[in-house]
């Protein structure tokens, strides 16, 4: 579970973002590292978060997904330009990604509009397409399998979250003075810290 100081102040700093960019504000890179070791990086965006942690939804046969499978150990990086000076302010969140449940991303799921319900059907996520005709051609087959009724979720696609053992605000600041606080979980609770620039 988040440090209620950790939690407070990220939804703080969340919401000033969302009322100075919109749906921007939900925009984060999401890094993992497969078997392989590779690391390897993507936008993703957060959809809901609460003390036990950061959620987005994708397919679960994705790459990303795979990479998950893998290796559960994630990064989360997100960047709002708009809050404060001298570059913005970021938040670092390193931490384990798991599935959430399939009650959860059902209600998710629903809140979706039709098309990207049921282009989840229809998108073979990361592999190898052909060609664009195929892909439209796949969503159309999907269109007519679920017209006239609700799109349920395929199971091959739902949330993760992603629970934190380490969280850094980055403020930044002119002249590159930047001021960083660094939370990190240890047997004793959250403990803070803050870093050089």
């Amino acid at each position: 579970m988040l440090d209620s100081r950790i939690l407070n102040n990220f939804e703080t700093l969340y919401n000033a973002a969302l009322e100075a960019s919109g749906s921007d504000a939900t925009a984060m890179i999401l890094a993992t590292a497969g078997a392989d070791g590779r690391p390897r990086s993507r936008v993703v965006l957060l959809k809901h978060f609460d003390a036990k942690g950061f959620c987005f939804y994708t397919n679960y046969e994705s790459a990303k997904g795979r990479e998950i499978a893998a290796n559960p150990a994630v990064s989360l990086c997100i960047h709002w330009q708009g809050l404060g000076s001298g570059g913005g302010t970021q938040v670092r969140i390193d931490g384990y990604a798991e599935r959430l449940s399939a009650e959860v991303s059902d209600v998710y799921f629903a809140t979706r509009p039709r098309g990207s319900q049921i282009g989840a059907w229809a998108s073979l996520q990361s592999q190898t397409l052909d060609s664009r005709a195929t892909f439209e051609a796949r969503y159309a087959q999907y269109e007519r399998e679920f017209a006239g009724r609700e799109v349920p979720r395929p199971p091959h696609w739902g949330g993760y979250r992603v629970t934190p053992d380490r969280v850094e605000f980055w403020y930044g600041a002119d002249y590159r003075l930047h001021e960083r606080e660094c939370w990190e979980r240890t047997e004793n609770g959250w403990q803070s810290r803050l870093l050089y620039p």
